[in-house]
């Protein structure tokens, strides 16, 4: 396990990333795998497919409370959280394609206002070239979205979202709206931890694989918890 505390933005946002994080992501893909097929996602933001992990999943829940635990002493370290509670876990995978992507999934976005709401993102099954940007909004400056400046954010990216050419797809790099703040590479057993406030969004490059296949296409399991 070899963790690495990078910082982006002029807020200096904390986002931990830890390669060989579990010293066998096939294990847990193929804990993917045997769940699958996925259903299509109930967030329409997600541009893709996934399966949520309760208990009723014991060999894949345990997979997420093991992540959980080997995490927690970096979460504590990065974001000043003395404890937290697991609140959503899932398989997902990127199966839209650029031409069917909505307008709001072509922009980056936030998950929570909340700065203790963190994401815990574990690449298990990923093509080359992927991984996960980070964003400033333009014409607001704003990095990380609060409970103060979510109606600023939300008026500006609306306006911009209009603005998008209907082909544009994925956002890559910066753009007219968005700067690019900071990035990580998508690499099998790589473990990235972010606070969900702080504007992000895939990178998903032109030619890659949109299978929903978990042994073919973009397999990550997303976590979600509270800090406190």
């Amino acid at each position: 396990m070899r963790p690495e505390l990078r910082r982006f933005g002029t807020t200096q946002s904390p986002v931990v990333v830890i390669d060989e994080f579990s010293g066998d992501a096939e294990a847990a893909a193929t804990l993917a795998e045997a769940l699958a097929p996925f259903p299509p996602d109930a967030d329409s933001y997600y541009p893709g497919i996934r399966r949520l992990i309760d208990e009723r999943d014991a060999d894949a829940f345990a997979y997420v409370q093991e992540t959980c635990r080997e995490a927690a002493q970096f979460i504590a370290g990065a974001f000043e959280v003395e404890r937290f509670d697991l609140l959503r876990a899932s398989f997902s995978m990127v199966t839209a394609r650029p031409a069917e992507l909505r307008p709001v999934q072509r922009a980056p976005h936030f998950d929570s206002p909340d700065q203790k709401y963190l994401a815990l993102l574990h690449y298990l099954h990923v093509p080359v070239g992927t991984g996960t940007a980070f964003y400033r909004q333009r014409s607001t400056a704003i990095e990380r979205v609060t409970e103060t400046n979510i109606g600023v954010f939300v008026r500006a990216a609306a306006a911009e979202g209009a603005q998008l050419p209907p082909d544009s797809g994925y956002i890559t790099g910066s753009n007219a709206y968005f700067e690019q703040i900071g990035a990580v590479d998508a690499v099998p057993d790589r473990l990235i931890i972010y606070q969900g406030s702080l504007l992000h969004s895939g990178i998903i490059p032109e030619g890659a694989s949109f299978s929903a296949d978990p042994r073919q296409g973009r397999l990550t399991a997303n976590i979600f918890v509270q800090g406190h």
